[in-house]
């Protein structure tokens, strides 16, 4: 295998998704755009990828999750864009990471609701301890499974 050498040396790449029912990702980018300052920034069907020097990324993303902080949600990208090693032009199809995204994108409805919650109530809010589970029984004893595989095997 060739040897990697990095394009954007020094770098952070972060994943922006965006669940907002007052903002689509386009309108994201272009607010993004204008304060971007020298941040890479590439609009996706589920957000923005960011790419640049991390403090210009994180302050881009301070900026970003202020006009609907409860619908902007943002994870970092292991890989730097174009990387041959997990690019999809090289690999095709895909990336193995777009999958993860599409779940994780599903459930940000439910983060959502429950961070406007959290703001409708307040500090002072008492949070519920959590449930205890009760232990279920195996619906297979042990046991019977050795029975059955002992049977098995004659």
């Amino acid at each position: 295998m060739a040897e990697y050498i990095p394009k954007y040396v020094g770098t952070i790449t972060k994943y922006v998704f965006i669940e907002s029912p007052s903002m689509t990702p386009g309108e994201l980018a272009l607010r993004a755009y204008e304060a971007s300052e020298g941040v890479l920034i590439k609009e996706t069907c589920f957000g923005l990828q960011l790419t640049g020097v991390p403090e210009a990324v994180d302050r881009l993303i301070d900026e970003i999750r202020s006009f609907d902080p409860t619908h902007i949600f943002v994870k970092d990208r292991g890989f730097p864009p174009g990387d041959p090693r997990r690019c999809r032009a090289n690999l095709g199809g895909a990336r193995p990471g777009y999958l993860g995204h599409e779940r994780e994108f599903r459930i940000l409805r439910y983060i959502t609701r429950g961070l406007e919650e959290l703001d409708r109530r307040g500090e002072d809010a008492e949070v519920p301890e959590a449930e205890v589970l009760r232990e279920k029984r195996p619906l297979l004893d042990i046991k019977r499974l050795q029975e059955l595989i002992e049977t098995e095997e004659q």
